[in-house]
C-alpha cells in the first residue's frame, strides 16, 4: 500500500472530474474526517486517515483491502471506476440521468440506456459527459457516459442510444469475485 504517484493522480482525479466535477475536494476534506487515496496491487483504495495508520501494522502480502475501492488501473495505466465508488459519488455528481422502471433492469443487467427508457436528464450535459444513473426513486444504479447531449436527446428516435453504460450495481453480483 503506498500513496498515489502525481502521473496516478492526475489520472485518477480527471476520471473523477468527468463524474463530480470540482467536488473532489469535498471527498478528500470531510466534515467526519481527512481521507486520502491509496493504492495497493493496482487498485485505488479511498481510506480515511485514522484507518490508514492502523493498517500500516498489516504486511502488504495480508492486507487484502482497506477502506473503500474506487477502481483499478488497467495494464495501460487508464484508471476504470468501479461501482464500489457510487455511493461516495452519486451525492457530488454534476450530471445526473433518471431512467424509467421498465428500463432499470436492462441497465443493471449491462445495457446501454435508450431514449425509450429515459425518464429525465439534467440541462447542459454534453456529449462524453460522465454521468450518474439514478431510477425514478432517486436511487442510484450506475454510472454511464452521455451519447448524446441534452438538445440531441429530445430530438432522436426512441431506439438510439442516449447514455453509454459504464458500471452498474448488477456487477455486485455478476462480478462478485472479482470486485475485491
Amino acid at each position: 500500500m503506498r500513496p498515489l504517484t502525481e502521473e496516478e493522480t492526475r489520472t485518477l482525479f480527471q476520471k473523477l472530474s468527468k463524474y463530480i466535477g470540482e467536488n473532489i475536494q469535498l471527498l478528500v476534506d470531510r466534515p467526519d474526517g481527512t481521507y486520502c487515496f491509496r493504492l495497493h496491487k493496482d487498485r485505488v483504495y479511498y481510506v480515511s486517515e485514522k484507518i490508514l495508520k492502523l493498517a500500516v501494522n498489516i504486511s502488504r502480502e495480508n492486507l487484502v483491502s482497506l477502506g473503500t475501492c474506487f477502481g483499478k488501473f488497467t495494464k495501460t495505466q487508464k484508471f476504470r471506476l468501479h461501482i464500489t465508488a457510487l455511493d461516495y459519488l452519486a451525492p457530488y455528481a454534476k450530471h445526473k440521468v433518471w431512467v424509467k422502471p421498465g428500463a432499470e433492469q436492462s441497465f443493471l443487467y449491462g445495457n446501454h440506456v435508450l431514449k425509450s427508457g429515459l425518464g429525465r436528464i439534467t440541462e447542459n450535459t454534453n456529449q462524453y459527459q460522465g454521468l450518474v444513473v439514478y431510477s425514478m426513486a432517486d436511487v442510484p444504479l450506475g454510472f454511464g457516459v452521455a451519447a448524446k447531449s441534452t438538445q440531441d436527446c429530445r430530438k432522436v428516435d426512441p431506439m438510439s442510444i442516449v447514455v453509454f453504460h459504464q458500471a452498474d450495481i448488477g456487477e455486485y453480483v455478476r462480478h462478485e469475485d472479482t470486485l475485491i
